[in-house]
């Protein structure tokens, strides 16, 4: 079952909330963190080039994130565990969720089907979200290239 365009939130509405369990043994609610602004990204699988790029950029800018009060939770289906020698292995400063039953995925429409190779199976669509302080979607990023991604986030935090 893909997501189709209905199931998606959009800009505008209230972000699903979600309480997941995180790396070193914590765990992490949305609605703990509403009154701030929230970066919410979903990411296919640790240790992978394109994630493993995308973490690092939002650890590198871990910085001037805090300085605005945002909050980074990266998502993906892989476990606490796994997320933990994630952070390990490329010293991340920014707080992974495992979502291994997809169920937060799906609610934000990133559980789709894709194809590589002529194969179709299910995967995390790579896409981010703003949440802002009273808790709606100011901006989502669908489908996103890496490549510059981080910094797009961050003027969108900054112009809230």
């Amino acid at each position: 079952m893909t997501a189709s365009t209905a199931d998606r939130v959009a800009e505008g509405e209230k972000a699903p909330d979600f309480t997941l369990p995180t790396d070193g043994g914590g765990s992490v609610s949305l609605s703990a963190l509403q009154g701030k602004p929230v970066v919410v990204y979903f990411y296919p699988k640790d240790d992978t080039s394109g994630c493993t790029k995308e973490a690092i950029g939002f650890s590198e800018a871990k910085g001037d994130f805090d300085a605005l009060g945002a909050t980074i939770v990266g998502i993906s289906p892989d476990s606490a565990a796994k997320h933990d020698k994630f952070i390990a292995k490329y010293d991340l400063t920014i707080q992974l969720a495992a979502d291994e039953e997809k169920t937060v995925a799906e609610a934000y429409g990133v559980w789709v089907e894709k194809s590589m190779y002529g194969k179709k199976y299910m995967g995390v669509e790579r896409s981010t979200f703003l949440v802002g302080a009273d808790g709606t979607i100011a901006k989502a990023w669908r489908k996103v290239k890496v490549p510059g991604h981080v910094d797009e986030v961050l003027e969108a935090t900054k112009a809230l």
